[in-house]
Order: structure tokens, then sequence, then C-alpha cells
């Protein structure tokens, strides 16, 4: 039978299979998905699939700078111990590199790293480092050029935050500070044009409802609405945010003085929206010690 790319996608995902063993696996079982887990595993991937479906919200985000161009990368593990561990560090190093080369995450995932495609490569990291793991997230970002920081670095150029920030010029050490305040201050856009229209209408509605609670006339809400709107675009765009370096200023404002136009930022955080189940490890310890 004709196997769909959708559900080759959906058992890898499960599993953390490669994408070829996945097709095999699918046509060899006629397109039953948990026969297709069994086959898996029947042929040396039963650790990357008995492991697929706990939570890996742990990891590292990598960043990567070729000139104007600019990558980050989401790889998660299960633990934060994984991620100080050297052969993980090695791999997601590996994956930043590749991701320069990449337009989008399939492409990274598909993408030769040593000789294995970077799906490949995780899943036999999978076997030898016992807990899973995926390739989450890759952003990309392009400009005259691009300044990279790292939160938190548990080895070069990765770490708990990673930031790149594209600038109109070069001036490597106002982007590096406008990066730092990008970690810190987490801006949900760069400027108001660039704010989902929807997060926009609900504060206002939400704004519009506080106001009317005063009491106040329509005419005197009004400007109360102009007023709270405009703080709470200082307070989530990059470009009204005040500066952490000078709370005088925007970082708009200093970004001119600077002589720069920040054109683009990319912050990703490891685990960033992923529900963490509360793990009792003192109740697996004494379940491990039963047998």
């Amino acid at each position: 039978m004709a196997i769909s790319a959708k559900q080759v996608k959906e058992l890898r995902e499960m599993t953390g299979a490669g994408m070829m063993d996945a097709k095999k696996a699918l046509t060899e079982t006629d397109g039953d998905i948990e026969a297709a887990i069994d086959w898996l595993r029947t042929k040396g991937l039963a650790k990357a699939a008995k492991k697929s479906g706990r939570t890996a919200a742990e990891g590292l985000v990598a960043v990567n700078v070729d000139g104007g161009k600019g990558v980050a990368v989401e790889v998660n593990s299960e633990t934060d111990f994984v991620g100080k561990n050297a052969e993980f560090q090695g791999m997601v190093s590996g994956i930043a590199d590749a991701a320069l080369g990449a337009s989008n995450i399939e492409e990274l995932a598909a993408a030769d790293l040593g000789g294995k495609t970077v799906a490949d490569t995780i899943t036999a990291k999978i076997a030898t480092i016992g807990e899973n793991m995926s390739l989450r997230r890759m952003a990309r970002l392009e400009g005259a050029s691009v300044v990279s920081y790292v939160h938190n670095a548990a080895a070069p150029n990765m770490g708990k935050i990673g930031v790149l920030v594209a600038l109109s010029g070069d001036n490597e050490a106002f982007g590096k500070q406008v990066a730092m305040h990008i970690a810190a201050a987490n801006p949900a856009a760069l400027s108001e044009a660039d704010l989902d229209p929807a997060v926009v209408e609900k504060e206002r509605s939400v704004q519009i409802d506080i106001a009317r609670e005063s009491g106040k006339p329509d005419a005197v809400i009004e400007k109360m609405i102009v007023g709270r709107m405009k703080k709470f675009m200082s307070e989530v765009t990059l470009l009204g945010q005040a500066f952490v370096v000078d709370p005088d200023k925007t970082v708009g404002e200093a970004a001119k003085d600077a002589g720069v136009e920040i054109t683009g930022y990319v912050r990703l955080e490891v685990g960033e929206g992923i529900e963490k189940k509360e793990e009792d490890f003192a109740a697996e310890v004494a379940k491990a010690a039963q047998g």
C-alpha cells in the first residue's frame, strides 16, 4: 500500500526513528502505526521507541552566526544533566553548524551530520545516552550584520536562552547589549507593526472594560485607553521598551544614537511552551530498588 508523508511524520515523532526506517516500517506493516513501532523496536530502535513518549523539556539552545546570517536551534532532552553532557553538547554544536545550510527544521532534520542525517543522529544518541531527545525548533535571521548572545551558557554558543539580533550596520558591542536586553525582557515583537493584531485587540478590549468600571464619561475613557495602550506597547515591543543599559532611553532611541537600525531578532528559550510533568524521583528510585 502507499505510505503517506503524514504517516511517516507521525511515526517519526512517536519513535524518533529516521525517515527511511519509518517508511520501511510502515511498508512492512501495511501502514499499521502500532505494528510499525514494534517492527522498529525489533530492528534495534527499541530504546528510542520506548522513550519517545517521555517529556523532553530540558536541553540546550545553540546559536551560530556567519556574517549576515544567523541560526538558533533548540534540542531537547529529558533532564538538565544531559544538557551538561559533553557528548550531547557536541551533537548540538554539530546541528547548529548544519543549520546554517538549512532553510527550515525539516531541511535541518534531513541534513547530513557526519554521514547520518540529523534526525538519525539524534535517534542514535537517544539509544546511547538513554533519554528521549528531540529537535524542536530552528530559527533563521539575516541582516547587514547579525550578533548572537547566549544566557546561562553551558558551553560556547549554547545555553538556556539563545538570542540573535540583526542590525543595519556593524556595531557588535551595541548588538550584544540589545541581545542581552532581549534575553532578559523577552519582548513580544520588534515594533507595534509586528504585533499580532489579535493580541492588540484583546488588550484594548480588556482596557476598555477596566476603564468603564470607573464610571467616567466616554470622552475621558477614550483618552485613558490611548494612554494605557501606549504603555502596553512600551512594555511588549522591543523598540518601545526601556533599554536595560540606559533606562532613560527606549531601545529604539538607543539604536538611533548608536547609528544603527534593529531590523529583526530571534529569542529561543529551552522548554518554552512545553508543559512539564512533575516527577517524583524518590518514588522512581524506590520502584527501581524493588526490581
